[in-house]
């Protein structure tokens, strides 16, 4: 298959399951209305395919790729919220405090948070004993990325280190945590869920998180650049919300040719992770999804 049938069927995987949460009225509602917005999966497709990549089918990894999926949503949830960056729309329609309310979209995020690391759980019940290790090292993984040292923290400091205190080396060190953690999360994920039913090369974990600090780290600066230069309707939510908040980020420290030469280097590191990697699956995806990435318009 080609990059985008690939993609096609590791991200429809992803929308069956998720489709079949969260099926009652009231709290799972609000949480079905974000988690099924739509996106592009980009991190459950990332530990799918980096489950194939270790010579494992992409199903190993299925419900690790959707914990990562319920965490990702919890925190735009909350992102939108009033007290953070107060937003109306996330892709393409009324942000979840806006159709639910403040409250109810508070808890429909942190309903979201738990029911990622029951996820997790769930899965070890059709694991070997002798590969439980890696269900709970899956739990680990998650929770460092989405906690007190890694998104939670990089929001943290995101929010509370005044602007004029930000250069580049500490706005990097806090998008490595808000938005780089949890990549890098989804990318280990699927190394974990091939090692739920074999076992992995050695070599491959170092590679995947070379791979994924640059793919965040250049996830982040596209971001950036993208708020400036696109458009709502390209994007799914308003634009410019970072400069009318007076935010420093990484156009206002490198200009946006800055940040395609930036960007470009961090895809660079990330090939040459993957290219010496000692995978044993077909790798050619994840080369290219870097790079699409990196050009990458919404």
């Amino acid at each position: 298959m080609d990059y985008a049938h690939e993609y096609a069927a590791a991200k429809a995987l992803v929308e069956e399951r998720l489709n079949g949460l969260f099926r009652e009225k009231g709290l799972e509602e609000a949480m079905r209305y974000s988690l099924l917005a739509g996106g592009k999966r980009v991190r459950p497709v990332l530990a799918l395919k980096f489950c194939q990549a270790c010579g494992a089918p992409m199903e190993a990894a299925l419900d690790f790729a959707c914990a990562v999926e319920l965490i990702h949503t919890y925190s735009l949830i909350h992102d939108d919220l009033p007290g953070m960056d107060n937003d109306d729309f996330r892709r393409g329609r009324p942000t979840n405090h806006r159709v639910f309310g403040e409250s109810t979209a508070i808890i429909a995020g942190d309903a979201l948070q738990s029911a990622a690391f029951g996820l997790i759980a769930e899965a070890g019940r059709n694991v070997a004993p002798g590969r439980l290790g890696a269900v709970t090292e899956a739990v680990r993984v998650l929770a460092e990325a989405a906690g007190e040292r890694g998104m939670c923290l990089g929001q943290f400091r995101d929010t509370t280190v005044p602007e004029s205190e930000r250069n580049e080396a500490v706005l990097t060190d806090i998008n490595r945590r808000k938005t780089g953690a949890l990549i890098k999360a989804a990318c280990l994920l699927g190394i974990l869920g091939a090692k739920t039913v074999k076992d992995v090369p050695e070599g491959a974990w170092e590679a995947a998180e070379e791979y994924a600090e640059n793919v965040g780290l250049a996830f982040q600066i596209e971001d950036d650049l993208l708020d400036v230069i696109s458009t709502r309707e390209a994007l799914g939510k308003d634009i410019g919300s970072d400069s009318a908040l007076g935010k420093v980020t990484y156009m206002t420290l490198l200009g946006e040719e800055g940040c395609r030469r930036e960007i470009e280097k961090c895809t660079l590191r990330a090939v040459e992770a993957l290219e010496k990697g000692p995978f044993s699956g077909e790798k050619a995806f994840l080369i290219e999804l870097s790079s699409k990435l990196a050009q990458r318009n919404y």
